[in-house]
């Protein structure tokens, strides 16, 4: 109904008080600074303490005396550094209503506590910053990023490598519902946004596949009378995803279309058409561990170990 009122989003921020929270904040902060409907919960998550079962029903003072002198240290460090970033986003016009501070005990798993509480506080998105690793690193050690993405398909990460300043936002559309999910989930987290440009991308990469989903795949999330309006025509790779875009209030002059035959693998040509054109941000949507093999099945995979100075998102 016109008028109701708009649920607020959310994002938990997970940092460690490295430089690349501090970009993470950075690009947060540039994106949402005068969107009051938008709130972060900053999140950070002490290691190594011991804590025997039943401990988190004791209060804050309870169990720090259960802990070391060395965990205790690191308690006082993490939440120095949680009350920095809240100043930060002071700074640059977030109002301390919107940042709520949460410094947490590990369980052993930080990316399986950080999604655990992602999935508990019901939130819209995971905001995490790339560490300093090579790709190599990355892939022989793995990275709180990685694992998050790997434990909690169905849950938006967005993953911050490096200090993003620009607002266009690069999204890979195929026909396939995952990809359309994706700019449904970008249409929400840009409602009422003032200067976000987005472009519709798709790329006929030599080896990409041929992503052919069922009619029922769509009809789980869109009416049949809307995909046979929007999406069952010559031009439903473009048309679908805009009209999402559009009812969502999304302006049509800040949204373009892209199509390239260029390259032989899609992942290397959404990263090089992003690093090519300056977008801070690519969009992507990914399939389960259960659906066929597709064009986005891989791809964001590979995508998000690929890509650098660019923020992806990857909605499952």
């Amino acid at each position: 109904m016109e008028g109701t009122p708009q649920p607020n989003r959310k994002i938990l921020v997970a940092l460690d008080g490295s430089r690349h929270s501090r970009n993470t904040l950075h690009y947060l902060a540039g994106l949402f600074a005068d969107q009051d409907d938008v709130d972060l919960h900053l999140l950070t998550l002490v290691t190594g303490a011991s804590l025997p079962p039943g401990s988190e029903w004791l209060s804050e003072a309870e169990r720090a005396n259960m802990m070391s002198p060395q965990t205790r240290k690191k308690l006082v460090a993490h939440k120095g550094f949680l009350h920095e970033a809240a100043d930060f986003l002071s700074q640059r016009g977030i109002a301390p209503e919107r940042v709520g501070q949460e410094v947490g005990v590990s369980s052993g798993s930080v990316p399986q506590d950080i999604a655990n509480r992602a999935r508990q506080g019901r939130y819209d998105a995971v905001a995490v910053g790339r560490r300093g690793m090579t790709k190599l690193e990355e892939m022989l050690l793995g990275s709180v990023s990685n694992d998050i993405f790997e434990r909690s398909r169905e849950l938006p990460l967005w993953v911050i490598d490096g200090r993003i300043e620009n607002q266009r936002f690069l999204v890979p559309v195929d026909n396939t519902p995952y990809a359309l999910l994706a700019v449904d989930h970008l249409a929400f987290m840009l409602r009422g946004h003032p200067r976000a440009e987005i472009t519709l991308f798709h790329s006929t990469a030599i080896l990409a596949a041929r992503p052919r989903p069922t009619p029922e795949e769509f009809h789980q999330h869109w009416e049949p009378a809307w995909c046979e309006q929007h999406l069952n025509r010559p031009d439903g790779l473009f048309r679908a995803p805009r009209q999402i875009l559009v009812e969502a209030g999304f302006p049509a002059e800040r949204i373009s279309e892209l199509e390239t035959a260029a390259g032989f693998e899609p992942s290397r040509q959404i990263i090089r058409q992003a690093l090519m054109d300056d977008y801070g941000t690519i969009v992507m949507g990914r399939r389960g561990p259960e659906a066929r093999k597709g064009i986005f099945r891989g791809v964001s995979d590979r995508v998000l170990l690929m890509a650098e100075q660019v923020a992806v998102w990857v909605v499952g």
